[in-house]
């Protein structure tokens, strides 16, 4: 009897909670038309709610600190589009940890990927030291692969790398992430850091900009 009543006590115990992997990013593939209305003229659709957001934010920061545990590492932030993103995520973190920035640029004022400019190296030595990469979307996968090999030139002795959001329809360099917030269609998006031509990032959500937004911005700049 004892034995019986030990197995259905085993069957009926809950199997422990994982880590937020790559295989459980939520996908995003319909946009909510609850726009608040002062932003109405700005985007067509909400992607990630704020709510959305800091949940999210949780989950990943018990993620990261579960695989790195007590050492201390170096988190590298890229300027400009990831400030909010990682200034909510190392408050979820508990040390040892440094901070660091870098900066690169690869779109310029418009909302095509082009050459990759940095703007702002290291300060922070990271040689032997493990580090966690920070960015705000992975698109082409440009970017994040130069930083990088960066990173793995300057002697960083184990790499990670956390984006808020992923495009994997725009890929052109075959590079993921280990931390995925959201994944998303081929949308331009704003808000919560990310920028058109550097408006835009005080958003508390993530939104889809309207073309006609877009499309007045270009002839701006021709004129």
């Amino acid at each position: 009897m004892k034995a019986k009543a030990a197995e259905k006590t085993s069957k009926r115990a809950p199997s422990p909670r994982r880590s937020p992997s790559v295989d459980e990013v939520p996908t995003v593939s319909r946009l909510s038309p609850r726009v608040p209305a002062a932003h109405k003229g700005i985007v067509s659709g909400v992607v990630v709610t704020p709510a959305q957001i800091r949940r999210r934010v949780h989950e990943l920061a018990r993620a990261i600190q579960s695989d790195f545990g007590d050492r201390e590492w170096v988190v590298v932030a890229l300027l400009n589009g990831s400030v909010l993103f990682v200034a909510d995520l190392v408050r979820e973190l508990h040390g040892p940890l440094i901070l660091d920035f870098i900066g690169v640029s690869s779109y310029g004022d418009g909302t095509e990927s082009g050459n990759l400019v940095y703007t702002k190296d290291l300060k922070l030595e990271v040689a032997g030291r493990d580090v966690l990469v920070v960015d705000d979307i992975l698109d082409t996968g440009r970017t994040l692969s130069e930083v990088i090999r960066r990173l793995r030139s300057l002697g960083a002795q184990r790499i990670r790398t956390c984006v808020l959001l992923d495009k994997p329809s725009r890929r052109v360099v075959k590079q993921g992430a280990d931390y995925i917030g959201f994944q998303i269609p081929d949308w331009f998006v704003v808000g919560y850091g990310l920028d058109y031509a550097e408006r835009y990032r005080h958003l508390p959500f993530i939104g889809v900009l309207r073309p006609e937004v877009i499309a007045a911005a270009a002839r701006e700049r021709v004129r």
